[in-house]
């Protein structure tokens, strides 16, 4: 799937290279037939049929397979299925001649991520040639580093800039796992000062952006030169991310310019969300311009700020730019701040019920429910909301309304036995949302419930009336809490029994390059499927969509640069199908425009998919890739809570002869 990678003009070798097992297609085969891809070979059909099983013994036999493409596949296989018993022979898989096999074998390795494998793959390097399979043992090591291969990696001398993206990518691999120092830090701002090519830059930024605990106050003039001079749109938005952890004087004013003048929105929203422990007065520019962005999620994006930074914010601000604002997701926001900070919070508390009463979209009155959260006093008004709602979005949203109250640092005591009632309704509701929202908030150790249930038979219960596996999330959550409360330790999560295997008839019907139409109420947004790469998640989404599944729904969720979520039939991320597919992962990488599938956890997919805003490589081998936009990201971009999916369409192609 060579055109996934299109996009990489300065990193396409390595691309390409990483792309290989998957364009083996022309290898002849004795089971291969003529067909519109690679499955009709019944020998790869067989491959993914066990890796779809988890059948771990039998796709250890095909690592040792004369035919190439049949290694390649068995070896991808274990990328998914993740058992260490498959490491020996992937270790031994790094000396095949096929340099594509070895990639492959590095990758699985990765995702399996045990530290066992990590000697014998630096080992493997130092006699490796083919850059392809440097950089990809490079970012397994990554995956599965201790601070020895942390070590390694820091030191390493890359001969090609092949080798030197995987190197940064495995660096920051560490870092995603807290596997970080000083000297990976610095290498990182080396490389995004000597300007090296976009995926070694993309990588450091991330490495930066996404590390915890890391003070990159020492180098804020390296930073401020990327962020305002980067001829990347992703480096400088993940540059500006970074920034959260750099005091500096000028970082009010660095911040604010790049608010007011950057001409990418993903940048804008990026810094403004590094503005936290800032004086409002410093920034107050920035974020009144931020609330009238001319994209959606700008203004999204700092109400949000002003709800998570809301001390000291001029209400008397906020309240004029009420009146400019028109989405009611920001409204709802600058409620919530104006609401937060009044010293009459009663009187204000009866103008945004009455507010909340008139309206009639049930997303807009979702966000109003969930403003009204900001006084202590509408815990009974939003409560009887909540489980009195007809549409389950508003029912979602005031029970994380109530939760997100139970948290906060001032939380009256006097009102802890009303919110205990309150989260035991919401368990014995069946309702999976207000379930599992309400499990969670119990077993949050800071709140002592310990104490307060003392009997917890009412989780179990709850557990007991679920249908699995459409309601496995909730199962997961309540069971986490029975643990919590039983004081065990957190027992193994529950796994979704195997119930749908992949239609392969359907599959082998499905072009490589299958387009997918999705209308939408701001425009039209096409899709690229990636059967040979996903054909159990391909084969899901064209079922569902020759269903009219996706007909009327909703994005019920959308993180401004992050994922515009559709696919759920409740509407607000909590529904489900009868039945769950396993995850699929292959070498691909979530870039800007990327197709991915939601899910609880490992193998736990169905119905509900996403779309991405930008590189978001933390979701890489997490998510199963499935398509990418080609055509439409303008619309995307502009996508917002509410917005209706009016049709799903398959684009027809004329008969392969």
């Amino acid at each position: 799937m060579k055109k996934s990678y299109t996009f990489l003009l300065a990193f396409g070798l390595f691309a390409a290279c990483r792309q290989q097992p998957q364009q083996s297609a022309p290898m002849a085969t004795d089971t291969q037939q003529q067909g519109i891809n690679k499955f009709a070979d019944s020998t790869l059909r067989k491959i993914y049929t066990l890796q779809d099983e988890r059948k771990t013994a039998e796709l250890l036999n095909f690592l040792n397979h004369p035919t190439l493409q049949y290694r390649q596949e068995a070896a991808l296989a274990f990328a998914s299925v993740q058992d260490t018993l498959a490491i020996p022979q992937l270790l031994t898989s790094l000396s095949d001649t096929s340099a594509a096999m070895r990639v492959a074998s590095a990758y699985a390795l990765g995702q399996i991520g045990h530290k066992k494998a990590q000697q014998a793959m630096i080992r493997h390097l130092q006699q490796e040639q083919r850059p392809a399979v440097q950089a990809e043992v490079l970012e397994a090591i990554g995956k599965l580093a201790d601070s020895g291969g942390l070590n390694f990696l820091v030191n390493y001398r890359a001969t090609n800039e092949t080798a030197e993206a995987g190197q940064a990518w495995g660096l920051y691999r560490a870092g995603l796992r807290q596997i970080s120092s000083a000297q990976a830090v610095e290498r990182a701002v080396q490389w995004l000062a000597e300007s090296k090519s976009y995926e070694v830059r993309l990588a450091a930024a991330h490495l930066l952006a996404r590390t915890p605990k890391l003070d990159l106050t020492p180098y804020r003039q390296q930073l401020t030169t990327v962020v305002t001079s980067d001829e990347s749109a992703d480096v400088r938005m993940t540059v500006a991310q970074a920034f959260s952890k750099v005091n500096a004087r000028d970082k009010a004013a660095l911040l604010s310019g790049i608010v007011q003048s950057d001409p990418d929105y993903r940048v804008r929203l990026s810094a403004i969300r590094s503005m936290t422990g800032l004086e409002f007065e410093e920034i107050d520019e920035a974020i009144l311009a931020g609330l009238t962005d001319q994209n959606i999620n700008t203004a999204v994006a700092t109400a949000e700020f002003l709800q998570a930074n809301h001390a000291g914010v001029n209400t008397s601000t906020l309240r004029k730019a009420l009146s400019q604002v028109e989405d009611g997701r920001v409204r709802a926001g600058l409620i919530w701040v104006i609401l937060r900070n009044s010293p009459d919070k009663a009187k204000l508390s009866q103008e945004y019920q009455q507010l909340y009463l008139r309206t009639e979209n049930p997303y807009d009155k979702a966000h109003l429910l969930k403003a009204l959260s900001a006084d202590y006093g509408n815990y009974q008004f939003i409560a009887k909301e909540t489980f009195a709602a007809s549409q389950p979005v508003i029912g979602t949203y005031g029970m994380e309304a109530l939760t997100a109250m139970r948290q906060q640092a001032d939380f009256p005591k006097t009102l802890e036995q009303d919110f205990a009632a309150i989260f035991k309704q919401g368990i014995a509701s069946g309702d999976v949302s207000l379930a599992g929202l309400a499990a969670g908030v119990i077993r949050n150790s800071k709140l002592n419930f310990r104490e307060v249930y003392s009997d917890h038979t009412f989780l179990t219960q709850a557990q007991q009336k679920l249908v699995l596996p459409r309601d496995m999330e909730t199962n997961i959550e309540l069971q986490k809490t029975i643990d919590y409360l039983s004081g065990k330790e957190q027992s193994e999560t529950p796994q979704n029994p195997f119930t749908h295997p992949i239609d392969w008839q359907l599959v082998q019907t499905i072009h490589p390059d299958q387009q997918v139409v999705i209308e939408t109420e701001k425009g039209v947004i096409s899709l690229e499927l990636f059967v040979e790469d996903a054909p159990g998640s391909v084969a899901n989404f064209v079922e569902l969509a020759n269903k009219q599944f996706f007909d009327g729904l909703y994005f019920h969720r959308v993180v401004p640069n992050f994922v515009a979520q559709g696919g759920d039939k409740r509407g607000d991320g909590w529904g489900s199908s009868d039945y769950s597919i396993r995850s699929e992962f292959a070498p691909l990488h979530y870039r800007e425009g990327y197709v991915g599938m939601a899910s609880a956890g490992k193998d736990t997919e169905s119905n509900q998919w996403f779309i991405t805003h930008s590189p978001t490589p933390h979701l890489d081998g997490r998510y199963t890739i499935f398509a990418k936009v080609v055509e439409g990201m303008d619309v995307v971009h502009q996508l917002e809570v509410g917005d209706k999916i009016r049709q799903v369409n398959l684009i027809l192609r004329a008969k392969t002869r």
